[in-house]
Parts: structure tokens; sequence; C-alpha cells
């Protein structure tokens, strides 16, 4: 990323959606993040016209693994060792260790997002890789590369929308009154622990704070006995900034800081992105990572909080499932026979069972007359 101009960059994606702008993927190289070492080569895709100028630009990364992505390809691989055939190194257009759903192809002219779409497969080719593939694609950019000759894989995320809610109180009004009970509850919980909440900026923390904050986010990951993918430098470059996106959810009991989550905020959505705690707390991590955001949201008046991937858990919690796209292109027609097969019978399931969660929303059910029912509440 620093050999390419940020301006140049950041015109051709949407400001509102952080997480292509040239200073979130700069940091994650300039920080030790997506770089070799960790098995993310950068080697972003450019359009330019004949006097240089940026046209068009796609995130690309050439990778020695599948960890941090999202999408599970781990039996892909297995299967292409079966058969004999490497699999790693695989070219991948994707948000480094964010499963969140926005443009990969970017550009303005439809017909440069297209030739964007066909390099994707076609540099894969070139270069005798095993496959490319696209990740948490916008439904636009998901049909251009089914164009140029990918397969589309679908899952199932749960994001929380507000249609104007006027409080949190508001919103668990329209819940039914199981998930009512059960979530407020939980928050009852939380307050009878003694613990108080801030959302704050990541600009208006010190260092010492931000230390704080980050050994709380490794704890995560050392519980799972994996390296952190973020290193302490990228959050007190991109994260510290005073115009930095990123906003915490602190937890305090008393004044030791004892959980955070750690979102974005881009346009009308708040991103969900990491979370960790010292200490185990009855449902700490619902109130951290969801009515807290949702808080957040209603008070700031945005429309969208997207908490991060799977979970079917948050649907009680007045969430709503979504779907989520990537295209895969694999150069084995045996390896791509299977997966083509696969994929079909994955996207069937993932259909029906959006369909069987729709029927299950937490919110109150509205009569014949449109009217919401009368809570049962016992």
């Amino acid at each position: 990323m620093s050999a390419v101009p940020a301006a140049a960059w950041d015109r051709c994606f949407p400001a509102h959606y952080p997480f292509t702008q040239h200073r979130f993927l700069a940091a994650l190289e300039a920080h030790g993040c997506a770089v070799p070492e960790t098995g993310w080569t950068p080697c972003h895709a450019l359009v330019e016209d004949d006097a240089g100028e940026l046209l068009g630009a796609a995130p690309l990364y050439l990778k020695t693994h599948s960890y941090g992505e999202f999408v599970f390809d781990f039996s892909w691989a297995q299967a292409s060792q079966r058969l004999g055939r490497r699999y790693y190194p695989k070219l991948v257009s994707a948000i480094p260790f964010s499963p969140v759903t926005g443009p990969r192809l970017g550009a303005s002219d439809p017909a440069v997002r297209a030739v964007l779409a066909q390099a994707g497969p076609a540099v894969a080719a070139a270069s005798r890789l095993s496959s490319f593939h696209a990740l948490f694609l916008e439904p636009a950019d998901c049909a251009l590369l089914l164009d140029a000759g990918c397969v589309e894989r679908n899952d199932i995320q749960f994001h929380w929308s507000n249609p104007g809610y006027a409080d949190f109180a508001d919103f668990v009004a329209q819940l039914s009154s199981a998930k009512r009970k059960k979530l407020l509850r939980e928050r009852r919980r939380v307050a009878e622990a003694g613990l108080r909440f801030e959302v704050r900026a990541g600009g208006e923390l010190d260092e010492a704070q931000w230390a704080q904050v980050y050994a709380l986010y490794c704890n995560t990951y050392e519980e799972r006995g994996q390296p952190p993918y973020l290193s302490m430098e990228f959050f007190l470059d991109y994260g510290q900034a005073a115009d930095s996106p990123l906003r915490l959810v602190l937890a305090y009991e008393e004044r030791h800081l004892v959980a955070v989550a750690i979102t974005l905020l881009g346009g009308d959505t708040l991103y969900g992105r990491h979370w960790g705690a010292a200490a185990r707390y009855h449902s700490l991590h619902f109130e951290t990572c969801y009515y807290q955001g949702i808080e957040y949201c209603i008070r700031q008046g945005l429309r969208r909080f997207d908490a991060g991937a799977q979970g079917e858990h948050k649907l009680s919690r007045g969430f709503v499932p979504v779907t989520t796209r990537s295209a895969h292109w694999l150069a084995d027609p045996e390896l791509r026979s299977a997966v083509v097969h696969a994929l079909a019978r994955e996207r069937r399931y993932v259909g029906e069972r959006g369909q069987e969660l729709d029927g299950h929303s937490p919110f109150r059910l509205e009569d014949p007359a449109g009217e919401p029912g009368v809570p049962d509440d016992g």
C-alpha cells in the first residue's frame, strides 16, 4: 500500500466503508499484521490508464494458509493434497482478519470493475496458483466474479437494524415476551456485578490505556492458543489517531478495566470486530459486544450494527440473519468439479437455513391487520 498514493486509492472506494481505506490497509502492512511473515503477501490489483492514473483497485493477497479469512476452505486444501496437488499459495481478495461485507472491486466505471473481476482468476491462472478467492462480497461484485468464471459460496451472519428506535427501551419493547425477559435479565446480571460502561473514540485513549485494551484483546487469542492477528503498533497508529473510526466499548469494575469490545464506525454502520475480558462475569459478552453497541447505534442514529461472523445466539438478542457471499475459482478441473457440486448443496442448505431462522424472529409478530400482537408479559 505504501507504493500506492492514498488519495488515488481512496477515490476508488466509498468513503463510508473503513476497511478498504488506504490508511487501514497500509497500517496492517506497516505494523506487521498483513505481511509475508504472517502469510499475507500484499499484491494489490491496480487498473491504470495510459498516463498512469489509477482507475480502479482491489485489495489482493498471496496467502500461504487460510487463517484470518473466515470463509473456511481447509477441506479444499486437504482434498487438493490428496490429489497430489499444491493448494498454497493461493490468491485472495479480502480484508485481512475482517469478515465484513463490502466493496472489493474498487471503481466507479462498470467497465473497470469488470476488468478487476476478470483479473483475479486470470492472474491466478497465469501464476499457476491453485485458486482465487474473493470474500464477503456485495451482490454486484459477486455477480461480476461469477461472470469471470468463479463459483458462489454462501453463509449466514446476524446483523441488527435500526428502523428509528427512540431509545433502547423502545427496541426492547418490540421483542417477544420471552426474548425481552431474557435480554433484561442478562443486563440486570451485569449491573448487579457492579460493572459500568463507556464508549470512547480510539483517539481519546493514551498509550497506557491502549496497552490495557491490547492486553484484553490478546487474552482472547491466548485462550485459543494462537497469537493475535493485530499488533500493538497497529492500534497505536490506526486506532489512536484523532480521526480514527475505532470506537471502544469499555467495561469497568470500579476503576479497573475488565473487558473491551473494539468496533469501527463507518457511515451509518457500526462494525463489531474484537473483544477481550480479564475475568468472567455472567452475560458480560452479550452486554459488551451487543447491547452496548445497540445503545450506541440508537444514540448516534446509526442504521445497522454488524457484530461479526456467525453466532446464531445473536438471533434471540435482536439480530436477524443475512446472507454473505464469496466467489471462488479453482484451477484444477477435478477439484473444481468437486467444489462446484459441494457448494451447490451448501447454497441450498444455507438458503433453507436462512428461511428457517427467519421463522424464529425475536420480534413480536403482527396480526393480520398489521398491528403488533399484544405481548404476553406473564
